[in-house]
């Protein structure tokens, strides 16, 4: 569950979706934000043109004395909420319904927290001014800017109610999108795992939907997997037709050989050429076979078989198993291991031949006395088997080509072996996801092998 919600967080649609709103919402507040500014605009022009018409009305008084009448009559029946008007006459005598002392004349924006003039109640809050003087007097008339302040306050309800619920919604929108696109990349993904795993006959089911470029992709998959598994049904019947057809001629010269090799009448010289002419025969069988393995080993198709296998077990079987082989050589193998399992997933078959082709290289390639140590250790969590020997070791520039199929050293075209050996191994280890690599042992060589750590449950345990 939680991985698919992962997946649906980091899936194209999602993320699609999330930069479409955003855009939306940047490109809604910019032209919100100047929709608001030039409808205040307009409305503080408004304001401002009604100031110069009530004030032009006050230009008609005759007299102070008719001017501060005339405010006061006006004052009687005007809410100072909504209007001020305030006449500060020669005398230093104030008229109307609030007194204001304008510091001079003009427009101006005013904030009020003071008692009405005639004592009515407070006065609270922004106004709009115009001031002028009049008649030796000066006449000030204020408009409450409670209408520029609801029209901020509309404007932000209408962001919140129009903007919010069209983001929910696309957001909504785009999980959706989002689940029916997760379901449909994992059954490609699903089909690409079991196809890479080796199973040529996966195909992708068919996608729930309108078919769309998910669609396509599937149907190329498809067409891809039947095309391979084609090739390599061909490939593995080229291979079974070659082993069909060198397998009599090679066997009827090796009982060819051994017939040779039992006539009385054969010379010494002749018997020790037929000797190694089987030799020569068993290693042409040797080297086919190793080739075979290496081509079905890239072909994927072990994965199925993969089980946990306890690699530290397995290495001590190993060690038991080549001990003998090393002291008739004269060589000491030393075994080094945790005392609890340690498990990786692979094959066990697999991973024994390794094991074996790691310590027979270094067995076959070191003299007599050389000590060789099979050693498995965990290394932040991964494990790591390696085996290394104290002889005379591959220069640092010839390590990469070691790994190569059928490449022999000068100092080892002398001894018995195909090339093959760590190319093998090479290709056990990609194929369960570990590292080959060859390092200097000082003196001589470590050959380590780094699995990935084994996902508990992630297979069934070896048998």
């Amino acid at each position: 569950m939680a991985r698919q919600r992962s997946s649906i967080l980091e899936s194209t649609p999602l993320r699609l979706t999330v930069a479409l709103i955003a855009l939306f919402a940047i490109v809604f507040l910019l032209t919100f934000a100047a929709t608001y500014t030039i409808t205040r605009s307009a409305m503080l022009t408004s304001l401002n043109d009604s100031l110069v018409q009530e004030m032009t009305g006050f230009r008609a008084a005759p007299s102070a004395e008719a001017l501060s009448a005339l405010v006061r009559s006006q004052s009687s029946v005007t809410d100072p909420k909504q209007k001020i008007l305030s006449y500060l006459a020669p005398g230093g005598f104030v008229a109307g319904n609030a007194a204001l002392l304008p510091e001079r004349e003009g427009f101006r924006a005013i904030a009020l927290g003071s008692t009405t003039g005639d004592g009515s109640g407070e006065i609270d809050g922004e106004y709009f001014t115009l001031t002028e003087r009049l008649r030796g007097g000066l006449m000030t008339i204020a408009f409450s800017a409670a209408p520029v302040d609801e029209l901020g306050a509309t404007f932000i309800r209408v962001f919140l109610f129009s903007l919010l619920p069209t983001t929910a919604i696309a957001l909504c929108g785009g999980l959706l999108l989002a689940r029916r696109s997760a379901r449909r990349l994992d059954a490609l993904e699903t089909t690409l795992d079991r196809l890479t795993a080796g199973d040529l006959k996966a195909r992708v089911p068919t996608l729930p939907g309108r078919a769309d470029d998910l669609t396509r992709i599937g149907e190329r998959i498809d067409r891809m997997a039947v095309s391979q598994e084609a090739q390599v049904s061909a490939l593995r019947q080229v291979s079974a037709d070659i082993a069909h057809d060198l397998k009599t001629p090679i066997q009827r010269v090796s009982v060819m050989l051994n017939r040779l090799k039992d006539d009385k009448r054969l010379p010494s010289e002749a018997v020790e050429i037929a000797n190694q002419a089987t030799a020569e025969t068993d290693r042409i069988v040797a080297i086919f076979q190793a080739l075979l393995q290496i081509a079905q080993i890239e072909g994927g198709s072990p994965r199925a078989r993969f089980a946990e296998v306890d690699i530290a077990a397995l290495s001590e079987t190993f060690a038991e198993v080549y001990t003998p082989a090393a002291e008739e050589s004269g060589h000491r193998l030393v075994c080094s291991r945790p005392a609890e399992p340690v498990r990786v997933s692979g094959d066990k078959t697999l991973l024994g031949q390794a094991i074996a082709n790691l310590v027979e290289n270094a067995l076959r390639h070191t003299p007599p006395g050389t000590v060789v140590t099979l050693e498995l250790d965990c290394q932040a969590g991964q494990p790591v088997l390696s085996v290394a020997d104290t002889g005379p070791g591959i220069p640092e520039a010839e390590r990469d080509n070691a790994l190569r199929r059928l490449y022999r050293l000068e100092t080892s075209r002398t001894t018995p072996g195909s090339g093959l050996g760590l190319s093998l191994v090479a290709v056990i280890a990609d194929l369960h996801g570990a590292k080959l690599s060859l390092v200097d042992n000082a003196p001589g060589l470590r050959a380590e092998l780094r699995f990935p750590p084994v996902a508990k449950s992630e297979h069934r345990p070896e048998p």
